[in-house]
């Protein structure tokens, strides 16, 4: 029993190691897609989305009305617009 006792203080959890801190930008405004879309097109502020029109965003995966409409309102409350 005591072997056990020590041999799990020993023992460092898996997922403090494996664990990846995701990109917060717009998390809890838009859908997980969107979201990773522009993560991938390297797009992390609102000052970097502003550089780009309704229509443009609406050839990304993930955006449809709905998210362009969210994106819009957040925007709109934070002093930025889409560009025209």
């Amino acid at each position: 029993m005591i072997n056990l006792v020590i041999m799990a203080r020993c023992l460092k959890p898996v997922y403090t190691e494996n664990h990846v801190v995701e990109n917060k930008f717009l998390q809890g405004i838009i859908a997980n897609p969107a979201r990773r879309t522009l993560e991938k097109e390297k797009i992390d502020s609102l000052g970097k989305l502003s550089d780009y029109s309704e229509n443009e965003l609406m050839k990304f995966h993930g955006f449809g009305k709905n998210t362009i409409l969210k994106l819009k309102n957040y925007m709109e409350q934070n002093n930025f617009s889409l560009k025209s």
